[in-house]
């Protein structure tokens, strides 16, 4: 069966709980996490906290709660698995010059962060689509196991300038120390540390 052709999208759409933002060759910092990395209905309060509302001020406190209970390691944290942490890495770097420029990356426990810059023919949505569904059929041939490994919604932030590309470039070097992971980020496996800069 054929995947829905996906519309052109640009400017705010929603999709799932989380508003999303796009634009032909944006860069985009992008959050995807496994089904079990939060509970349904703390994901519902959150949203509902900040409904309606794209302002910079409520997405940067949805963003940091959002990023605090993920950071907290609720669920079974496949992702920490060397063999599974590799089918999404590889996954990851098999598109690039394909759908994307890939800035950084890093596979957390049971979260990843992608800041990327899509080719103008691209759009999100079906990006992050083939990105999960490729990988979560693979992550379960890998464990012998069946049923949703990525939770339905990804979060994506647009990148305002080359200040905020700054910002995010730490962020996502700097995730695993500050979730208590490891005390260097160049210690943590499963991350882009050494991808040069392209901006």
């Amino acid at each position: 069966m054929l995947a829905p052709k996906i519309r052109p999208i640009s400017g705010w759409y929603r999709r799932g709980y989380l508003p999303h933002y796009t634009r032909p060759g944006q860069m985009q910092f992008v959050t995807f996490r496994l089904a079990d990395s939060l509970p349904t209905d703390v994901v519902t309060a959150l949203m509902a906290q900040t409904e309606g509302n794209h302002t910079d001020g409520n997405d940067a406190v949805r963003r940091k709660r959002y990023e605090h209970l993920l950071d907290s390691g609720y669920g079974g944290c496949i992702l920490a698995q060397p063999s599974v942490r590799a089918i999404v890495e590889e996954a990851l770097h098999f598109r690039i010059g394909r759908n994307y420029d890939l800035h950084a990356y890093v596979i957390m426990p049971n979260h990843v962060h992608v800041l990327m810059t899509l080719y103008s023919e691209q759009h999100l949505i079906a990006v992050i689509r083939d990105l999960k569904s490729h990988t979560a059929r693979a992550i379960n041939r890998a464990l012998g196991s069946t049923g949703r490994v990525w939770g339905r919604d990804y979060y994506d932030r647009y990148i305002r300038d080359k200040r905020h590309e700054i910002a995010v470039r730490d962020y996502i070097a700097n995730n695993p120390v500050s979730a208590g992971l490891v005390k260097e980020s160049h210690k943590f496996v499963g991350s882009s540390s050494a991808l040069p800069w392209t901006g």
